[in-house]
């Protein structure tokens, strides 16, 4: 049942570099008796198992950070890159649809996503491909839990410009502005989760960078500031709330602007068939199942809103391994993993 896993692992693929591992899922999922395999125009491993009108689409990501591990087995546990962060579940979702096979009046999709450790490239092609009525993507969550809701990201380059002065005048300089700047927004982000409880609901603030230069009649600093947001607090929310709070540091000048993507929070819904589904197939196994919310984001992330279906994030492995030097999954929940995939998709299409 691992091989699925161990061949995949086996295809170093890092951000950019995923065309030969498509091509060996691609095959493998050809192998397995899906409908159809192929790649498509975004460099997407696809599979199809079924033909029915009602559609569950199985989305994972083939990609992994840099940094390549030697694959080996010990003592039945699998390491290498990727095997948590995630080609464990996509593997999972691979083996489990064609045990589950065709049902009628259903279609399986199974994608292998690229970039989602970089823009999400994949996943942001695959969200107008297709409409699915159920969505399970794939992070690593352990076997039997599952992620109902991941943070957004958002990113932002304040810089601060001033008129050139000289070193003995005692005037602020953009670099002293900047840290004010700094602590200014780390205490409106301090009050806002005042009275938050959990960190799913809280504003995670970080300081990625800084850096400052002059010329001969101006000098500047630049601070790379990046927030992880709570589902109440939207991509276009936190710019305005920056924006405010970097005001009033006049004759300075500020200026916050937006960098790279930004992402919304998602918070999927507990009371659906789909959740009822994972709930039986890891009771099948023997499990007692758990919900967790993730500080991270994920491709759910991109999707979800679109599609607007009911979804949950599954996969075995444990998330505390991602991206580590030391990546490795046991087998033995691999396999408990996929039979309980199998066992959802078989009560949800029932």
């Amino acid at each position: 049942m691992s091989e699925t896993l161990i061949g995949l692992v086996s295809q170093y693929s890092p951000s950019g570099q995923e065309h030969g591992a498509v091509e060996w899922l691609v095959a493998r999922m050809r192998s397995m008796g899906y409908d159809d395999a192929f790649i498509d125009n975004a460099g997407n491993a696809v599979g199809l198992m079924g033909k029915g009108g009602r559609q569950v689409i199985l989305l994972g990501h083939i990609d992994t950070v840099p940094g390549e591990i030697p694959v080996r087995v010990e003592n039945n546990v699998l390491y290498g890159r990727g095997a948590v962060d995630a080609k464990g579940p996509l593997a999972g979702f691979a083996d489990a649809v064609a045990k589950a096979g065709a049902k009628d009046g259903w279609q399986f999709v199974v994608i292998g996503a690229v970039e989602e450790e970089r823009d999400s490239e994949g996943a942001r092609f695959a969200v107008n491909q297709y409409k699915p009525d159920f969505a399970i993507i794939g992070e690593p969550n352990q076997w039997d839990r599952m992620a109902l809701g991941y943070k957004g990201s958002a990113w932002a380059n304040v810089t601060v410009k001033r008129g050139q002065a000289h070193t003995a005048s005692g005037e602020e300089t953009a670099a002293e502005a900047a840290v004010q700047i700094w602590l200014k927004i780390k205490e409106h982000v301090d009050l806002f989760n005042a009275d938050k409880q959990k960190v799913f609901d809280k504003l995670l603030l970080t300081l990625r960078g800084m850096e400052s230069d002059s010329n001969d009649f101006e000098q500047w600093a630049r601070l790379m500031v990046g927030v992880r947001l709570p589902v109440e607090v939207t991509p276009e929310d936190w710019y305005a709330r920056l924006n405010d709070t970097v005001k009033g540091f006049e004759p300075l000048h500020v200026l916050a602007e937006p960098a790279g993507f930004a992402i919304p929070a998602w918070g999927c819904e507990k009371n659906t068939p789909l959740v009822r589904a994972f709930l039986s197939g890891i009771r099948s196994q023997g499990g007692e199942p758990r919900f967790v919310y993730k500080t991270g984001t994920a491709d759910l992330n991109i999707v979800a809103p679109v599609w607007k279906c009911p979804a949950v994030v599954y996969g075995p492995g444990d998330s505390a391994l991602d991206h580590t030097p030391n990546e490795h999954i046991d087998l033995g929940d691999y396999q408990k993993g996929v039979e309980v995939l199998r066992a959802a998709l078989e009560k949800l299409t029932a």
